[in-house]
């Protein structure tokens, strides 16, 4: 079998994890602080925090910035459904917008037409390695004086006009689950440019308190704590990130070498002020579940775009409102080649013989 993604785990990591284990400190310490130093050297945040994973990093953003009841949130019409729980789970109600034809993130020319008086925050998913037009987003949200909360999970060392994606708004979110360019099995980290939102989003996932080791909370939190094991995982990565950055885009260019000529097939555009991170190396086909179906009988893991919010079963009592062509478009058409950084160069190949054989 070929998979689709999986991690590049090696001495490295597990070297970091035995320093761990020896110490017996196991909760957040010394490596979460240099971890999260590490990763504000990356973004050229001012404030990182980790947390346990990156949906509740969402949530605490949310609450944080005071959004609740009756509040609405703008998001695109496709995306994990991680950006869109933690808005209901808060009783604020997600506004859905369609994706751009070429990047698949968030259409940032069909925003203003969806704010109402009870717009409160945008929420853009930086998807697939690309960025959404931050550009043209903050200064939407600078208009209609709304927050901007990045959901940069799959955003890792992705560039919007030279800024680190996930810095541009109030907070932004990022995920290190076992699949993404960076991983600790599970886990996320917050950042954001302003101290008293930095202070509030630490006191929420610390019990309501800034300091451990205390017992006065000065007020009501969670426990979105990291590991040091995690941590120790994390470190390793971020040692590797320029390696896998580089294998991420020599990846796509072997596709697109072998795939670019064959008819039927397109790749996604890449937004011209946008430095990607070719988290999955994506193709455009008619049909993609028929594709994916065939790969799989011959042992080549793929996978299918995510499923447009306004379908999912679980938001039927929404009643999302509005037509979300491209997201449709994206869905019946969209599908993620074999990606991870250390799949080897001949198992591609193998990858393009077989869509080749079956797009005759």
């Amino acid at each position: 079998m070929i998979p689709q993604i999986q991690p590049w785990i090696d001495e490295e990591e597990l070297a970091e994890v035995v320093e761990v284990m020896k110490s017996t400190w196991l909760t957040e310490y010394k490596k979460t602080a240099k971890f999260e130093e590490m990763f504000k050297e990356l973004t050229g945040a001012k404030y990182a925090y980790a947390f346990s994973n990156g949906t509740v990093t969402l949530f605490t953003a949310l609450k944080v910035l005071g959004i609740g009841e009756g509040d609405e949130v703008i998001v695109p019409s496709i995306t994990f459904t991680a950006t869109i729980n933690p808005i209901l789970l808060l009783g604020a109600k997600p506004v859905l917008v369609d994706i751009d034809k070429d990047t698949f993130c968030m259409n940032a020319d069909l925003i203003e037409e969806k704010i109402t008086s009870k717009t409160k925050a945008i929420m853009p998913a930086h998807l697939y390695g690309q960025s959404a037009d931050m550009e043209k987003i903050m200064k939407i949200a600078k208009k209609h004086k709304l927050f901007v909360i990045e959901d940069a999970a799959q955003a890792v060392g992705v560039k919007f006009n030279g800024k680190h994606a996930g810095t541009f708004g109030e907070y932004g979110s990022f995920s290190f689950y076992g699949n993404k360019t960076v991983t600790t099995g599970e886990g996320g980290m917050l950042v954001t440019n302003d101290k008293k939102l930095a202070d509030a989003a630490y006191r929420f996932k610390n019990h309501g308190r800034l300091e451990k080791g205390v017992f006065v909370h000065e007020q009501i939190g969670m426990n979105f704590s990291f590991t040091e094991m995690q941590a120790a995982v994390g470190i390793a990565q971020l040692n590797k990130l320029e390696r896998i950055i580089k294998r991420k885009q020599e990846i796509r260019e072997i596709y697109m070498r072998e795939l670019s000529g064959v008819k039927g097939i397109t790749f996604p555009k890449i937004h011209p002020k946008c430095s990607p991170v070719h988290w999955f190396t994506n193709i455009i086909v008619k049909d993609a579940e028929a594709l994916s179906n065939a790969l799989k009988k011959r042992e080549i893991q793929t996978r299918r775009f995510f499923f447009p919010i306004y379908k999912q079963p679980c938001y039927k009592e929404m009643g999302f409102k509005g037509k979300f062509p491209v997201a449709d478009f994206a869905y019946t058409c969209g599908l993620s080649l074999p990606s991870s950084a250390i799949i080897k160069n001949e198992d591609i190949l193998t990858v393009c013989s077989a869509i080749k054989e079956e797009l005759k």
